[in-house]
């Protein structure tokens, strides 16, 4: 069998257990496929079925990185490249998935890569939010509701929506893990420019009750996204990291140079001081 009807065949495998909803197969199934066959020529539309496939078997997991990548594959696709209506919509998709990803170092990186592509000065909206999400400040929910929520979820006739929040159960679950990464979102920034602030505040700053934004914090500090530390008596979460015993001990211990230091070239200078004086 050549290899382009075995990857044929592997697809339409892949198509039936998609079909009867038996995901741990699919999955088996699509490891036997070497993406580096779709970099031979005639292969785009091979190419494009496959990534639908796994969008379709990660939309099931809920794995919004995995289903960025497989878009910007995708996007990468000459075929997809030539019409900008597709591109568009395929760079859209991109995009939102991005910010749907939970934050790590691998989303952070392609959020940046993303960021640089200069064709997103074409769907100015998207570009601007994908902005929000890389920018050190406090983003309101209601703010982006006003601002972004009838081009993601409506579109207009010059810039048609993506399925990604339409009005159907997915489209809100996705809607709803929006808010998520908003909230999420502004914990990490205010770890980042807080030593300590107290839950009432961060609530106020959240628009969340105190319940919820600890839950929120609880969850990002099991992640290990940022460090934490509640006092529930008192009503303060401290972000300080408290100091490595042996980076302390350096510390102290440079410092104690640094002083010594300056103590004997103070006396130094107090001594030639003192023998020009005695020398007049």
């Amino acid at each position: 069998m050549e290899k382009k009807e075995r990857v044929e065949f592997i697809l339409e495998q892949m198509r039936l257990c998609l079909a009867v909803k038996d995901y741990i197969r699919t999955q088996i199934i699509s490891k036997k496929i070497n993406t580096k066959f779709f970099q031979e020529e005639n292969t785009e539309k091979l190419k494009l079925k496959y990534y639908n496939l796994m969008i379709q078997l990660d939309q099931h997991e809920g794995s919004y990185l995995s289903i960025c990548k497989h878009y910007r594959a995708i996007y990468d696709t000459p075929c997809i490249q030539a019409e900008s209506e597709k591109w568009q919509q395929a760079l859209k998709s991109v995009v939102l998935y991005v910010i749907l990803a939970p934050f790590d170092n691998e989303q952070s990186d392609l959020v940046h890569r993303i960021s640089g592509d200069k064709k997103l000065e074409e769907i100015p909206k998207y570009k601007d939010l994908l902005k929000l999400f890389t920018t050190m400040e406090l983003m309101r929910w209601s703010t982006l509701v006003e601002d972004y929520g009838m081009e993601l979820r409506k579109g207009s006739l010059e810039s048609p929506a993506t399925d990604v929040f339409g009005y159907t159960e997915e489209g809100e679950k996705r809607w709803k893990d929006l808010k998520n990464r908003v909230v999420e979102h502004n914990i990490r920034i205010m770890a980042k420019y807080y030593t300590r602030i107290t839950m009432k505040r961060m609530a106020q700053l959240l628009d969340l009750s105190v319940d919820e934004s600890e839950a929120f914090l609880s969850n990002l500090v099991v992640n290990k996204t940022i460090f934490a530390k509640v006092d529930r008596l008192a009503g303060i979460i401290n972000f300080q990291r408290p100091k490595d015993p042996n980076n302390l001990l350096n510390d102290w211990s440079q410092k104690l140079n640094s002083l010594m230091s300056l103590v004997n070239k103070t006396t130094h200078l107090i001594a030639k001081e003192e023998m020009i004086h005695n020398l007049q």
